[in-house]
């Protein structure tokens, strides 16, 4: 992970005027990974989109009932 941030963010976009520089293209960059970024091990879609139909389509777990043990 820390080789792929060097190579399409630190380099890619350097050279940098200060921390702060990197800093704000670090998150802009982790935003990027995160979000919009086509993964192609979940049929080339992103992340977050894949994260919401994931729990689009499978209902969350009901809480137990007062009274009833939980699982945790």
């Amino acid at each position: 992970m820390i080789g792929l941030y060097k190579t399409e963010c630190v380099r890619y976009e350097g050279p940098w005027r200060g921390a702060d520089d990197l800093e704000l293209a670090t998150l802009s960059w982790v935003h990027w990974f995160n979000e919009a970024r086509l993964h192609s091990s979940i049929g080339n879609v992103p992340p977050i989109e894949f994260e919401t139909l994931y729990y689009r389509h499978n209902e969350p777990a009901q809480p137990p009932l007062a009274g009833e043990p939980s699982l945790h």
